[in-house]
């Protein structure tokens, strides 16, 4: 890539803002207020604002290999607690996407190094539904379903963050688990009941 095509593309963008709205970047330089918190996958075809169709400032966005939500990540933990507790974000999306290389590198014995560490938290998504998973014989679908249910694990890490809970309990926030299809650009709501995950859990991971 040729990095001056980036500059020019900007100069473009700036002016296509100014051309729709004189204001766009004073009122873009006021602050932010994002309703929605999105942590997706840093996969380069996954862009958060562009397959929802949002505008800069409507979403405050988080991407790591395999939309991982893990509490020894200060990274993480620090987005999830400046989202929720500083901008009160009124919604948490967990949003994952099939052919995901995270996922399926977490599916094969191959040693990669500095990644086994991070790798291992989505093995233990698959240790736990192991059962399921084995049970399917097509590969691809059990890379999709294994997708699906990252997803699903991360969501409830965050039930498991004092931050969300006490969120929820004062101000009705919302946390959501969706899949990108990136063979059909569709965005797919997993429809993960959040408050049953929320009651499972609470007699170990209840914080006042």
């Amino acid at each position: 890539m040729n990095l001056s095509k980036v500059f020019k593309n900007n100069e473009k963008w700036i002016k296509d803002k100014l051309s729709a709205n004189s204001k766009y970047f004073e009122n873009l330089g006021k602050g932010q207020n994002p309703e929605l918190l999105y942590i997706g996958c840093s996969d380069s075809r996954v862009t958060a604002e562009d397959l929802m169709g949002l505008q800069p400032g409507e979403v405050f966005v988080h991407r790591n290999i395999a939309n991982m939500v893990i509490g020894t990540d200060v990274n993480a933990m620090s987005v999830v607690n400046y989202a929720v507790t500083n901008l009160e974000v009124k919604d948490v999306v967990v949003c994952g996407h099939y052919a995901c290389g995270g996922v399926e590198a977490a599916m094969k014995s191959a040693d990669l190094g500095v990644l086994n560490g991070w790798l291992r938290n989505i093995r233990d998504v698959y240790r736990l539904h192991r059962e399921e998973l084995n049970a399917i014989e097509d590969e691809r679908q059990k890379y999709d379903r294994l997708v699906e249910l990252n997803v699903q694990e991360q969501c409830i890490n965050l039930l498991k963050t004092a931050a969300v809970q006490k969120a929820y309990r004062n101000r009705g926030l919302k946390v959501h688990g969706w899949v990108f299809d990136v063979h059909s650009g569709k965005l797919i709501d997993l429809k993960i009941d959040f408050e049953k995950h929320l009651r499972d859990i609470m007699e170990i991971y209840h914080l006042d």
